[in-house]
């Protein structure tokens, strides 16, 4: 139509009706909000809390902008009443009716006092030192109590999200760890005793300090979604939790560990003690060996052979006295280490045996292969030979006497492993001699 007023063109009936419903559906979804939000159980928890930190200064900033929420409703509800009642008036609107409504629905025609802006820190359309209240229009009200809604909603939720999840974690895990303490102090493991008493002292304390932390400044836990707008967008940060949660089943996988110790103590020092006797023995058989050795085997350097590990059996009567007095706790890791020492000790003394023995080992492999071929030459019909019997009986001399040359003594098994290959015919060169030697063997 082609009137118009101080705010534009004046609305016709329709469009009156109209806005009249949309604002009417409008007022009612926030009044929905705001009830929402002043009944959530975040909302509630913060009125009540003793607030610190971040938290302190976001929550005095969000309980002004709800303050200001309520204000700017109420006169939203009073100029949606007053349109209604100007509309009531008669079922065919007058013109100075629909001025006067064009004006209120339209135009800036909503007053609310500066104070309450200024106590929330909300910038003013028309702000001034001197003003006493401020006019707005009902969309631009709309629009401010949507954005005071979103962010103290964001604020609520964050830190109700975080006292739902942190504080009932923290206690699940203090739990656990009151039930780790009193199994720790059974086995030994106490502060200032044992590195893992020592961390469950230090758990202890952050985990308290963590609580009270928590519950004054829940938003200092707090890590917003990035590029989300969303009220309550983000999630609780629990890097403290987590890592106290880990260090703590740190500890109980070393405790379970010297509970186990506790369990099999006895049989595995009597495995220690067997392992590191069958060591002692075996020492004991090399350097007798080892006499045997330098009394039969001449020109031959005979490795020294060590004593028994007197370390290790002063540590295992250490570890018998650990399970005497049930101090656990040192018993576990000086059995692990002695166990590990140990299989080394026996190897070490088996090792030293055939070193000591090798020289014996190589003589009677030598006496094998000079009767072996003998016994073939007499099935062969070539016992009676006199070079070749003069060459055995040579041989057999100097690996049947003391002390033997083993160098030697090789050397004269090669000559008849020589000869015996060359009476056969078959003869192919001995390594190490210029002659030949019979390569098919004793059993041939």
């Amino acid at each position: 139509m082609g009137d118009t007023g101080p705010t534009g063109p004046v609305m016709d009936r329709d469009e009156v009706d109209r806005a009249l419903a949309r604002l009417g559906a409008e007022h009612e979804a926030i009044e929905t909000s705001l009830l929402a939000l002043q009944d959530h159980a975040g909302r509630r928890l913060l009125e009540g809390a003793e607030l610190t930190g971040v938290t302190a200064e976001r929550w005095g900033t969000a309980e002004a902008s709800i303050t200001l929420l309520w204000t700017y409703f109420d006169a939203y509800t009073a100029a949606l009443r007053s349109a209604r009642e100007i509309r009531s008036r008669r079922r065919w609107s007058s013109r100075e009716d629909l001025v006067e409504l064009t004006e209120l629905l339209r135009g800036e025609a909503v007053t609310v006092a500066s104070g309450a802006a200024a106590i929330a820190n909300a910038p003013t359309p028309h702000g001034g030192p001197g003003r006493l209240s401020e006019r707005y229009s009902l969309v631009t009200l709309v629009d401010r109590m949507n954005q005071l809604y979103a962010t103290s909603l964001d604020m609520v939720v964050a830190a109700d999200a975080v006292w739902s999840a942190l504080p009932a974690r923290i206690d699940l895990l203090a739990a656990e760890l009151q039930r780790t303490r009193k199994l720790a102090h059974s086995v030994g493991v106490r502060p200032g005793e044992h590195p893992a008493g020592d961390d469950l002292e230090r758990i202890t304390r952050t985990l308290t300090r963590l609580r009270e932390q928590v519950i004054s400044d829940p938003l200092a836990f707090w890590t917003p979604a990035r590029g989300s707008s969303a009220p309550g967008g983000g999630r609780p940060d629990t890097t403290v939790y987590d890592r106290e949660a880990r260090a703590l089943e740190e500890v109980r996988r070393e405790i379970d560990a010297v509970l186990a110790v506790r369990q099999d103590a006895e049989q595995r020092i009597v495995r220690l003690r067997d392992v590191l006797s069958r060591a002692d023995r075996t020492l004991a058989e090399a350097r007798t060996a080892r006499g045997e050795v330098l009394a039969k085997i001449a020109a031959t350097e005979v490795p020294v052979v060590g004593g028994p590990p007197i370390v290790l059996q002063e540590q295992l009567a250490a570890a018998a006295e650990y399970r005497r007095h049930a101090q656990w706790h040192r018993l576990s890791p000086l059995l692990e280490s002695l166990e590990e020492k140990a299989e080394d000790e026996l190897l070490r003394a088996r090792e030293s045996l055939t070193a000591v023995t090798a020289p014996l080992a190589v003589r009677a492999e030598l006496r094998g292969r000079l009767d072996a071929y003998k016994a073939k030459m007499a099935r062969l019909g070539h016992a009676e030979d006199p070079e070749l019997a003069e060459k055995y009986e040579k041989a057999r001399r100097m690996l049947w006497s003391a002390p033997c040359d083993l160098r030697v003594a090789e050397q004269a098994v090669l000559r008849y492993q020589h000869a015996a290959a060359e009476l056969l015919g078959t003869a192919r060169r001995v390594p190490g001699q210029g002659g030949p030697v019979d390569r098919t063997g004793p059993g041939a």
